[in-house]
């Protein structure tokens, strides 16, 4: 490696910035998000990369060979509604598909829940006669006065973007396509996408929805990609700039763009991409991610070394159905507001104080206390040392937030603030509980991995709640994220529907069809970059009376030799037995979706190493802190950085850096690893 590689982390209150230099030192940065336009918020935080590393800011990036960024354009559109305005064109007869949904009501036996609003209104859904039967055969051709008529209904409405979505147009999307060239000819400057390109596979209100999602979010995507690339280029960068999608896997800002609704769990994937990488490097195979940030926790399991990937997650009420990385997102971080609920409770969330105003006690005009100014006031966190001195910590301020708070509760202000930090560790254990439990999963068979900025305050209480007993927290853990995404690999996902396959294809029929995808795949990821490819096989699988189907794993069978189609049958047995306990030998099986992953391998990156201190470090302060029992304690305060391999820390105690702190609890029995994390033993709990 002769130059720098850099991941940038877009959070809600803060970007997060990781360098990889050409001596292998990882170095890490961080500035104040900028939610109006997150690319001032990104080169602010190169700024400040470049000033740690004692480099104009211009030479730095002229000595960077790689950028791979993750962002929340996309799901902040979602979650906001502040896409682009965007319309549909679809089959005649079908336009209420994305309304209809799949006839479920999210909450079934709410009575008084009310159908969740579509992104494309009613009037902006228009139909175009023209039909494709099951089979790719045409029913009704595709009338030209029938689409002129409504791309001038288009044009007069001024939309931004357009989904074209056709009954079957995965079997053939010749008309689609010639929808989209007159769409593209006649309102130049409109976003198109197609259905067929987006999702080529049945299932209708999946495929219409994903294109929905991706007209809806493209234009608000590809304006800050572009954005983001001229203020990296007037910054001196020229180098390519990757963005990591939902999938875990990175691709060039044109397909991130192109096909914008991949990028909805963009922020989210560093970090599963972070926890494989530390996996390889003899952590743990069995992980729980735990990524607190200012607005949100996101949760994920990584079982034997491997991330589950599924589809038809759900973001901001919308069904995406591309594949993705299963992270579930919980709205509760250091930003998160403690407030009264309905009977004058106490809560927490999901409302966030975000990067702007912030907490209270960031002195930014935030005026309702939050879960930083809980851990500010119990004397977690130094407020002469937060951002490194960066930025000074108002305690007054929070304290007085949390005395009006908890004058209504009837509690005093420490009162108010220990029950906001309990409060939000419930919560986040909850979290873990769905992602686990629900799932058939035991945690405690698992090593909880806290990182993101303020992980480390609630790692070990969350453990607690949940009867872990190993908790691992990097010393770049408020950077791991944006440190994983240069750990991840180009990737491009391709699938073909065999719906008219008798359970499951013939050997030849198999073998064709996979090495079409492959054809297709590999010549996608080979216009992107010349290094090493390698492909994954899978496929979406069912039993004939089933409806929904699970995906199976296909790389390790025998694809040359006679019995192919009997090995894919027995694969997904074994995987249905796997997840449900049972498989049902004799029953019909049917091959759904036929799916390849093409990889391209990028060059592997170096592990983050925690300095080799020459001896123990001793504490650097004592600070008072408030305990979960309501007892005080002067706990010792280490330097994370300073700390030696093997070096052991019994709790309580804070270990703080710059950008992070973790709070040791009674009981707890640290120990810094040579590889670059904190380890943690903490004491058996009985309750999950």
């Amino acid at each position: 490696m002769s130059g720098f590689r850099i991941g940038i982390d877009v959070g809600g209150t803060f970007t997060d910035v990781v360098c990889i230099g050409p001596d292998g030192r990882t170095t890490l940065a961080k500035a104040a998000s900028t939610p109006a336009d997150q690319s001032e918020g990104v080169v602010a935080a190169l700024g400040v990369l470049a000033a740690a590393l004692g480099l104009p800011l211009p030479d730095l990036l002229a000595r960077t060979e790689r950028i791979v960024h993750g962002t929340t354009v996309a799901t902040n559109a979602l979650l906001e509604r502040k896409g682009a305005r965007v319309a549909m064109l679809t089959t005649a007869g079908h336009r209420d598909v994305i309304e209809m949904r799949e006839g479920l009501k999210p909450e079934r036996y709410d009575l008084r829940l009310p159908p969740p609003p579509p992104l494309v209104p009613r009037r902006l859904r228009l139909p175009v006669r023209e039909r494709l039967r099951v089979d790719g055969r045409v029913e009704v051709p595709l009338d030209e006065a029938s689409l002129a008529e409504a791309i001038a209904a288009l044009a007069a409405e001024q939309v931004e973007a357009v989904a074209v979505c056709f009954l079957h147009s995965w079997r053939d999307p010749s008309h689609e396509r010639r929808a989209g060239e007159a769409v593209a000819k006649a309102l130049p400057g409109v976003y198109v996408t197609l259905s067929a390109e987006v999702l080529p596979q049945i299932k209708e209100f999946e495929r219409f929805s994903t294109a929905a999602v991706n007209a809806y979010v493209g234009p608000v995507v590809a304006r800050y990609l572009s954005r983001l690339r001229e203020r990296l280029g007037g910054a001196g960068y020229a180098g390519p700039v990757f963005v990591i999608l939902s999938h875990g896997g990175v691709a060039p800002v044109e397909e991130a763009a192109r096909l914008a609704a991949g990028t909805a769990l963009s922020g989210p994937a560093g970090g599963v991409a972070a926890a494989l990488a530390l996996a390889r490097r003899g952590l743990a195979a069995n992980l729980v991610t735990f990524d607190v940030g200012g607005t949100s926790t996101d949760i994920a399991l990584v079982t034997e070394g491997e991330a589950a990937l599924g589809r038809g997650r759900t973001v901001g009420g919308e069904r995406i159905a591309l594949e993705s990385l299963d992270i579930i997102t919980l709205g509760a971080g250091g930003g998160s507001i403690a407030h009264l609920g309905p009977g004058g409770t106490l809560r927490v969330g999901p409302r966030s104080a975000g990067a702007a105003p912030g907490p209270v006690c960031y002195g930014q005009g935030g005026s309702e206390p939050t879960v930083t100014d809980a851990n500010l006031l119990l004397g977690y966190l130094d407020p002469a040392n937060f951002l490194g001195g960066r930025r000074r910590l108002d305690r007054a301020a929070a304290e007085r937030a949390f005395a009006a708070l908890g004058a209504r509760l009837g509690l005093d202000a420490m009162q108010a603030a220990a029950g906001t930090h309990r409060l939000a560790n419930v919560h986040m254990a909850d979290g873990i509980r769905l992602a686990t439990v629900r799932r058939g999963v035991d945690p405690r068979d698992y090593t909880l991995l806290g990182f993101g900025g303020a992980a480390g305050l609630h790692v070990s209480a969350v453990a607690r709640e949940l009867g872990i007993r190993r908790v691992a927290v990097p010393l770049f853990a408020a950077g791991l994220s944006a440190w994983g995404m240069l750990h991840t690999d180009l990737r491009y996902e391709v699938a073909r529907s065999e719906a008219d396959a008798a359970g499951v294809p013939a050997d030849d029929a198999l073998r064709a069809t996979y090495a079409a995808l492959e054809e297709e795949g590999r010549a996608r990821v080979a216009a992107w970059f010349g290094g090493a490819v390698e492909t994954r096989r899978a496929a979406d699988m069912r039993y004939g009376e089933q409806v929904f189907e699970i995906a199976v794993p296909l790389d390790g069978l025998d694809w040359d030799s006679p019995g192919l189609a009997e090995r894919v049958r027995e694969a997904f047995h074994r995987r249905h037995e796997a997840l449900f306990t049972y498989a049902l030998r004799g029953e019909e099986v049917v091959l759904v979706n036929a799916r390849v992953a093409v990889v391209g391998r990028l060059p592997p990156m170096p592990a983050p190493e925690a300095p080799a201190a020459a001896a123990p470090a001793a504490p650097v302060a004592r600070r008072r802190i408030l305990l979960a029992d309501g007892g005080a304690a002067e706990a010792p305060v280490f330097d994370f950085a300073a700390l030696a391999p093997d070096q052991r820390l019994d709790g309580p105690a804070i270990v703080e850096s710059d950008t992070t702190t973790v709070l040791l609890l009674p009981g707890d029995a640290a120990r810094m690893d040579a590889r670059g994390w904190l380890e943690v033993a903490v004491p058996a709990a009985a309750a999950l």
